[in-house]
């Protein structure tokens, strides 16, 4: 397969280069990328600025990504050939309190990541596309979007009439405002319509 590899930290230092098509293991996805978004991380860990220690030479990069089910693994039964699945940056990371080792399962660094045409999911840590999103659409969940969704609904507990208020315009602000737009679908866009003529 062909993989966007840096053979050393720096974005200049991307090549496309052949590289083994992975097999998967026992409880294993092997997934055709179709689409991958790109986050803060994934620019960092390429420059070398992430956790440079624990980054292996050479890296797939990138850790968010949707694509199609091509081939299982031993004992999957979760998914199967043809579906579409999105990754999840912490591999091995479901639920409850992270263990302090889960970095070292990380998409994209250490472990090979979506840059390339074809990645190992584990089926555990797979998640299935909706059917009314796009590969495109479905990529830009991962990271961004449940960072945003963590931090207003998880941890911040947001309800209906409060306000919130998000610092750019990247993909956990975009993401924010769909999410608080979503808890109150009437009021949300009047109220920052008046607030922008206002401005």
């Amino acid at each position: 397969m062909k993989a966007w590899q840096p053979k050393q930290f720096g974005l200049e230092n991307l090549r496309l280069e052949d590289s083994a098509t992975p097999k998967p293991q026992p409880h294993e996805l092997l997934v055709k990328v179709g689409a991958v978004s790109l986050n803060s991380r994934d620019k960092a860990i390429v420059d070398g600025i992430y956790e440079p220690h624990a980054i292996p030479n050479p890296l797939i990069a990138v850790s968010d990504a949707a694509g199609r089910v091509v081939d299982v693994g031993e004992g999957v039964t979760r998914f199967k050939v043809g579906d579409r699945v999105n990754s999840h940056l912490y591999s091995r990371w479901i639920d409850g309190p992270p263990k302090p080792n889960e970095p070292a399962y990380q998409l994209g660094g250490p472990l090979p990541g979506a840059l390339a045409e074809y990645m190992i999911l584990h089926e555990d840590s797979a998640v299935p596309v909706p059917d009314a999103l796009s590969e495109v659409e479905a990529s830009t969940l991962p990271i961004a979007a449940l960072t945003a969704w963590f931090a207003l609904v998880e941890v911040g507990s947001l309800k209906p009439d409060q306000v919130i208020l998000t610092q750019g315009t990247g993909g956990v602000s975009i993401f924010a405002a769909q999410i608080a737009q979503a808890l109150e679908p009437k009021s949300w866009p009047l109220r920052a319509a008046t607030q922008n003529s206002s401005a």
